[in-house]
């Protein structure tokens, strides 16, 4: 294996509360923003394997590469085997101790959390510990240093301090003259987003590394015997120097979180922790990808941590997904609470629940981690992207678009958490009555759909289903709970939505609901949602048909499902679109076809990576991933069908009498107050 970009799925991904690294199969970190996820990266070879900037360790003669988790956690072992022996590298970022996994103990009370050795939990977690062991023979290891800052754009100079550790930090104009004459000028001062802070970058270990002050790289080649060990840490912000007993005990401190936190997250999880092994496993991992892509400081969630893994290889579908999505809060709260992960639940939910407040016009798609609103997008044409795919992009201009499904998602990720929650309260009840009447004034205007589009615009069915649920769960909500509204208006205008569905969204020739009103030929796996949003009951004939439609002609032979086709924007992807394949699974199993549905779904676990990891897209010829990754949604829909399939399976195996009280009910069932 070299330095040539890798597949999406060879690689493996550790982080903590607020970062996130891609470890490649061949033991080099391509992918490392710090001190944020959104911040700018450090390593980025896996958008040009040239210039990106990597952290490497693997042996210097040939090799076989294999990588696992350790078991039930975010740690990543990599093992190589050589003619000499065989080495492992532990990859991982340290976390606080097991007793700060739940129940908010870490909460912000105005200091920092200190770790017992006095130390603040977020100076701990700015680091990446990489462990080195031979396990047998003798085995030469190569160590290559090569930190670019500002996604590459920004001079690196490094040198070594009077104690021997490695710094980088961004290079002085003279060293940029210098060294680095044909290198990009400097990025422009980035005020869009969160203060991402200038630190440098520490490396300390005991191995010795060589600086070349002209490439701006550290370099190692060190002969390892079977039962030794070298320890590489790499420190954001300053200076941190350990002992190997402190390498080894913060090693098994992050094990051990890790594993705490997840049977917190069994012990109140419904049964999916309880399938057959093979389900099981990646309904575990899925849960733990969930857990790092979750923002500790303020409990959003970003839909995957990398920027402009291309949607198809040499395309320009290439977007930033370092944010947060408002479409994403429907699905995401119902699978953090299914997985146990009720504190993340409730900590997500505040986040978007604030965002609810913001006046109906001012709310956007996506949002910074941080809240923030500008997200300007911008092309970094230095960069050649994963496998000759550009533009690479940072930023996203999606979220100035208009996208009239937010509103519903909203009023939906309400009327979701409350009922877990204490009830309605009067504070929401002000923001449902403002999105509901928004949704009034501007439901039959067209927009860009929840696939944002950037060369089509029209009335969306998945739009109009949004709007529909906005005025529905505002009236179930008024009702169960006994507020007051404008009730009439609300279900006239939640009438005449149905009424413009049924009647334009329904293709009688096609036996589908379609992608738009008055499409000729669109078809879009967004209508398998009529049903699990409860607009019309799965055993109704359109929606029957619509799922016999979208299995005929948007679906692959081994279940992967495309988002649409035969689209004015884009007649047909390369690839299925992952959660398109678990809203499918969901339909199916909610008209009682179980057969089918569980066959989608163990077609759908094949597509995982070894680690158990998905993408956004899987190509459908060669089954490659697509898209950024890990992908947030995936790993959502995963949970989700699977909660299906164990409350179909529970029926399934009741008594006749049970059986008859029962159904298998959409996941935005009515609740009960």
């Amino acid at each position: 294996m070299d330095d040539e970009f890798l597949p999406i799925d060879d690689y493996g991904v550790i982080g903590n509360d607020d970062r996130c690294a891609l470890v490649g199969r061949n033991g080099s970190i391509d992918w490392y923003c710090v001190p944020h996820i959104e911040s700018p990266s450090v390593f980025a070879s896996i958008l040009d394997s040239e210039d990106g900037g990597r952290f490497a360790v693997r042996p210097a003669a040939e090799y076989e590469a294999s990588h696992q988790y350790v078991e039930r956690t975010n740690v990543l072992e990599t093992t190589f085997e050589t003619d000499g022996g065989t080495a492992t590298v532990t990859d991982f970022m340290p976390v606080p101790g097991p007793d700060a996994v739940r129940d908010g103990e870490n909460e912000d009370d105005g200091d920092e959390p200190e770790n017992e050795d006095g130390e603040t939990d977020e100076r701990l977690q700015r680091a990446i510990y990489r462990k080195i062991e031979a396990v047998s023979g003798t085995v030469e290891m190569e160590v290559v240093f090569e930190p670019r800052f500002g996604y590459a754009r920004v001079p690196t100079a490094l040198e070594r301090t009077e104690r021997g550790d490695i710094v980088a930090t961004e290079a002085g104009e003279d060293e940029a003259d210098s060294a680095n004459a044909d290198r990009q000028e400097p990025a422009p001062e980035d005020d869009r987003l969160h203060d991402h802070e200038d630190g440098a970058l520490y490396l300390h270990g005991d191995i010795d590394l060589e600086i070349d002050p002209v490439d701006s790289t550290a370099t190692a080649t060190v002969a390892l015997e079977a039962g030794e060990t070298r320890w590489l840490s790499l420190q954001y912000g300053d200076p941190n120097r350990r002992s190997v007993e402190e390498y080894e005990g913060h090693l098994q401190g992050t094990i051990d979180y890790w594993r705490t936190w997840l049977d917190g997250c069994e012990e109140s999880a419904t049964d999916i922790f309880e399938f057959e092994e093979e389900w099981r496993d990646a309904l575990v991992r899925s849960a733990l990808v969930l857990k790092l892509l979750i923002h500790d400081e303020t409990g959003s969630i970003v839909a995957a941590p990398t920027t402009s893994l291309p949607e198809e290889i040499g395309g320009e579908l290439n977007w930033d997904y370092r944010y947060n999505w408002i479409r994403d809060a429907k699905f995401t709260i119902q699978a953090l609470q299914n997985a146990g992960q009720s504190t993340e639940a409730h900590r997500y939910f505040e986040w978007f629940r604030e965002i609810g407040h913001e006046t109906p016009e001012e709310i956007q798609p996506l949002y910074g981690l941080h809240g923030e609103s500008n997200l300007e997008e911008e092309c970094l044409d230095h960069l050649s992207g994963y496998r000759e795919s550009t533009p690479v992009r940072i930023g996203n201009a999606a979220a100035t678009q208009v996208q009239l499904d937010i509103y519903g998602t909203i009023i939906q990720g309400i009327y979701e958490t409350i009922r877990y929650e204490n009830g309605l309260s009067e504070y929401d009840w002000e923001s449902i009555r403002a999105l509901a009447g928004y949704v009034c004034e501007h439901w039959e205007e067209q927009d860009k759909s929840l696939w944002e589009f950037r060369d089509l615009e029209a009335h969306f069915v998945h739009s109009k289903l949004l709007c529909w649920v906005a005025l529905d769960r505002a009236l179930r909500l008024a009702e169960e709970y006994d507020r007051d509204g404008p009730i009439e208006r609300w279900e006239r205008e939640r009438e005449a939505i149905r009424t413009a569905i049924e009647e334009r969204g329904y293709d009688e020739e096609r036996g589908s609901f379609v992608q738009f009103f008055d499409a000729d030929d669109a078809l879009d796996a967004t209508a398998l949602l009529l049903p699990i949003y409860d607009f019309l009951p799965a055993d109704d004939e359109r929606v029957q048909n619509t799922i016999d439609t979208i299995l005929e002609e948007l679906t692959t032979d081994d279940g992967l499902v495309y988002r649409f086709a035969d689209s004015p924007a884009r007649p047909r992807e390369p690839g299925g679109f992952v959660i398109c394949s678990c809203w499918l699974v969901d339909a199916l199993v909610l008209s009682g076809r179980l057969e089918e549905a569980n066959e989608i779904f163990e077609q759908l676990l094949e597509h995982t990576s070894s680690l158990g990891l998905l993408s956004e897209m899987i190509h459908d010829e060669d089954g490659t991933f697509l898209g950024n990754f890990p992908q947030a949604f995936s790993h959502i829909g995963l949970l989700n069908s699977a909660i299906y399939l164990a409350s179909a399976s529970d029926i399934e195996d009741a008594t006749p009498e049970e059986r008859e009280s029962s159904a298998a009910t959409p996941l935005f069932r009515r609740h009960q107050t």
